[in-house]
């Protein structure tokens, strides 16, 4: 695994135009120095300076522009891969300055997924004057419960409409030129969020719109920055603001859809910045304790040190691992597969909580010095117990993975179902499902044919410059449980023969028999807590092979990889006595999900070649005073 470093990285895996581009980011902050990014941080300077950057390089315009919208200009496309090397690089020189890149990413999603000329013109010509957007969600009464909207539209004479109502939480809502605003028609009724025992037709659905609003208009009325920070995160009013078809994005079901494709593209940037962010985090501490001297002792000689460096230093391999082979899977979607979405649910989620826990467990290493004011730990920190909580990332992630669980888990010859035949209701508990995972082994080879049946193209390597133009059109979001998924044990038996993958593998084929023979009730498919339990054992699956798809292609270092699946066996056990511990648990289920606990395979010299890994990184990188 490499470390993102500011004065080897090359970007060579991109194009010219690309690399220079990506270069020109990182000497612009180098330039800057670390003096003045802490000193405007601390005095919540806006950063007008780099986005004056942004305009002279046109580095918004060239990374956001789609071909369709580029003019000709042979550079400007919507590149996931670059795209993420943008939000990593932002996200480590601070998260203020990825975040005004990820709102306008956000807020231009809706622009380029709508069939509006005129408003996808504006947006063009704006991004190459180097505006910035925004993305007008949330409010403070609703949160994303975009249901029940207080944005309301009256029609006009002109056919147009008045635009009243607030916004809250909006990033970059005081300098936005076009904020994609979601809102509803005042003569449309409001959908009942709570109600879900019918299916919502398209004349509910009929009243709800996107609109496009300038931050700089007579009728917008910025109220505050809502959070005491550089960035500017607003509330604001619009009064009697005109909306005319120019400015109106969706209608109906549309709206809808974009709403939630934009956050399954939009918010795939944060687990990148989060990767940023830990990067500076892992230098600014290693090259702190690695140098620091207790009681004759390097800090990093401390065994409860070793055991925190060594196991954050493979956490983020994992991070960035995933991520990288995400990536793939985004470039790759079409219609016919979906299966980004998970992926991407699980980028948000589960990359940005893996952030937070690295710098959870690092700030014990980097100690006091890690709050001093020279150092770029202290806002990093903020910023990556947040990114996991940002309308709520997490519950609505957790949420929507559920939703491919029984069609990643299972397939028609799968182990799960063959467990339910072989396994009696009435079998002792302890140590059947070892017992049943053996005997369904044996008779998968049968049904062999119908695995073949329910096979899935493999996905490419993807960095090749091209436009990922298939984001603005993925249709409806719906239909999510008949996305199909390719079998994942394979990709586990390949890397058998390292010792802690093959422990974790024991337990994702446990978890999945768990779910075979003590599948949820009727009443714990509403209990969100006991879900969520499942959903935490559940995620860590996919999880894992895409971070052993992508060790397969890069290569990684056996020892990496066995001290991070020594810390996915350590957490999916963790995860498991909390769903054995969960009150409306079963008590088949309290039983088996004691059997999804495992002992990592001990290695303490492989601890240590990690350790030595990570301790390179002392001194490797300064930032510039």
């Amino acid at each position: 695994m490499e470390i993102f470093n500011p004065t080897t990285q090359t970007f060579d895996e991109f194009d010219s135009a690309t690399q220079r581009i990506l270069r020109g980011t990182v000497d612009y902050f180098e330039g800057l120095g670390k003096a003045r990014l802490l000193a405007d941080n601390r005095d919540r300077v806006w950063y007008q300076d780099f986005l004056d950057f942004n305009r002279r390089e046109r580095v918004f315009a060239t990374f956001l522009t789609p071909e369709a919208m580029a003019d000709g200009d042979p550079d400007k496309r919507w590149d996931t891969a670059r795209n993420a090397r943008m939000s990593q690089i932002l996200g480590f020189y601070g998260m203020q300055y990825w975040y005004v890149w990820q709102v306008t990413v956000l807020g231009l999603m809706p622009i380029w997924q709508s069939t509006n000329p005129a408003a996808r013109k504006r947006a063009a010509a704006s991004l190459e004057h180097g505006d910035i957007f925004a993305f007008g969600l949330s409010e403070q009464a609703h949160g994303a419960d975009v249901y029940s909207t207080d944005m309301l539209l009256d029609p006009a004479d002109d056919g147009g409409f008045v635009a009243n109502g607030g916004k809250y939480y909006i990033g970059n809502g005081n300098a936005a030129r076009m904020v994609s605003v979601f809102g509803r028609r005042s003569d449309a009724p409001v959908i009942d969020s709570a109600d879900t025992t019918h299916r919502i037709t398209d004349d509910e659905y009929a009243g709800y719109m996107f609109f496009a609003a300038d931050s700089q208009h007579a009728d917008y009325r910025l109220r505050k920055n809502v959070v005491d920070s550089q960035m500017y995160v607003a509330a604001f009013d619009l009064q009697d603001y005109p909306v005319d078809a120019d400015d109106v994005l969706h209608t109906g079901r549309a709206a809808f859809d974009a709403a939630m494709n934009t956050v399954n593209v939009g918010k795939f940037n944060l687990g990148f910045g989060a990767i940023g962010a830990c990067e500076n985090a892992m230098y600014e501490a290693l090259t702190h304790s690695d140098d620091r001297i207790l009681f004759g002792h390097r800090v990093t000689e401390f065994p409860q040190v070793k055991a925190l460096v060594s196991d954050s230093y493979a956490r983020l391999a994992g991070m960035k691992m995933f991520s990288e082979r995400a990536v793939d899977y985004m470039r790759s979607a079409d219609l016919d597969d979906r299966r980004y979405l998970l992926i991407s649910a699980i980028e948000k989620m589960s990359v940005t909580r893996t952030g937070m826990k690295i710098y959870e467990d690092i700030a014990d290493v980097i100690a006091a010095r890690g709050f001093e004011n020279d150092m770029m730990f202290p806002g990093g920190l903020t910023s990556m117990f947040g990114l996991p909580r940002l309308e709520g990332t997490v519950h609505v992630n957790m949420a929507l993975s559920l939703k491919f669980m029984p069609a990643y888990m299972f397939s028609p010859s799968d182990v799960g179902l063959l467990v339910l035949k072989h396994v009696p209701a009435a079998a002792p508990l302890t140590g059947v499902l070892r017992r049943a995972g053996a005997l369904a082994a044996g008779v998968v080879p049968q049904l062999r044919a119908d695995a073949a049946m329910a096979a899935v193209r493999e996905v490419p390597v993807r960095r090749e410059s091209a436009d990922d133009s298939f984001l603005f059109r993925q249709g409806p979001s719906s239909g999510l449980g008949k996305i199909a998924f390719g079998d994942w044990r394979p990709v586990f038996d390949g890397f058998a023969h390292i010792p802690n993958v093959a422990v974790f593998t024991q337990q994702a084929l446990a978890f999945q028999t768990l779910l075979a023979a003590a599948e949820p009730t009727a009443a714990q498919r509403s209990d969100v807590d006991f879900l969520f339990s499942i959903g935490e054992l559940f995620t860590m699956i996919p999880y894992a092979q895409l971070v052993l798809e992508q060790a397969r292609i890069e290569g990684a270092d056996t020892d990496v990889l066995d001290h991070l699946f020594d810390v996915f066996v350590r957490e999916f056990s963790r995860h498991a006595v909390s769903l054995h511990t969960k009150p409306t648990a079963t008590t088949l289920q309290q039983t088996r999900a004691l059997d999804l606990v495992r002992r990592p395979v001990p290695d303490l010299d492989r601890a240590d070649r990690v350790l030595h890994r990570a301790r390179g990184l002392a001194g490797a990188y300064t930032m510039k005073p």
